[in-house]
């Protein structure tokens, strides 16, 4: 019997627990995606990340806030994404749609053989993806933990870069905050701002990608030029 104690234990966390989400957190574990979830790893003003047990091994959830997220923000990203032109300006549909896109990026990420977290499952404000880390200690963010080789790093990162652009993505948030230093290897999360290439502002997220990179890594001594980075991830 699946048993929601989660529910207790996370009891403050309000707007995060409602009937919806505890409805939808169900239906996710009668599928077997996870058992139980058991400790936040991370909470912030548009969704909660939580740890999970799923027999042995351990997962990510990821949920969106209904209640209290900014879902402006939201549509304006979203609403120029060819995939979701359909979109109004309703915020349950938005959120839903945000969640839903997140979920279609991870996909066409490991699609691109990209370090990403695998996309396990996906329903309405709520994603289940791989645990990166050992145990139940998360991997660090590259802003906590420089690589030993700062150069092999850079290297890897706009070679993934260019893996995604390839497969017709652009991360668009991509920050030392949201690539990971798992064993010495840049592991990219959180694609829900991730877009497609054919997106009209796809260029000026690139570009921003690009820079938040260069100007990360240029602590390390690597003076990378700007235009010739970009044309490298377009090749």
């Amino acid at each position: 019997m699946v048993t929601l104690t989660y529910q207790e234990r996370f009891k403050t966390l309000k707007g995060v627990f409602d009937e919806f989400t505890n409805r939808t957190l169900f239906d996710l574990q009668s599928k077997g995606l996870f058992d139980e979830i058991i400790s936040p790893i991370f909470v912030g003003k548009e969704s909660n990340v939580f740890l999970a047990k799923s027999g042995k091994k351990k997962v990510i959830v990821k949920i969106y806030r209904m209640q209290n997220c900014d879902f402006n923000k939201m549509f304006d990203y979203i609403r120029k994404d060819p995939r979701y032109e359909f979109l109004k300006k309703h915020r349950r549909q938005i959120i839903l749609s945000w969640a839903q896109r997140e979920y279609k990026n991870l996909i066409r990420a490991k699609k691109a053989k990209i370090n990403s977290p695998e996309a396990l499952g996906w329903k309405n404000h709520i994603i289940v993806e791989e645990f990166i880390g050992e145990g139940d200690i998360p991997a660090s963010p590259l802003k906590d933990e420089y690589p030993e080789n700062p150069n092999e790093f850079f290297k890897i990162v706009i070679n993934q870069m260019k893996q995604l652009y390839k497969e017709g993505i652009i991360h668009g948030d991509l920050s030392s905050f949201n690539i990971l230093n798992y064993k010495q290897k840049p592991y990219f999360i959180d694609y829900s701002q991730a877009t497609l290439v054919r997106t009209p502002n796809s260029e000026e997220l690139l570009e921003r990608d690009v820079k938040n990179i260069i100007k990360f890594f240029s602590k390390f001594g690597i003076d990378a030029d700007f235009e010739e980075t970009i044309k490298k991830i377009k090749a």
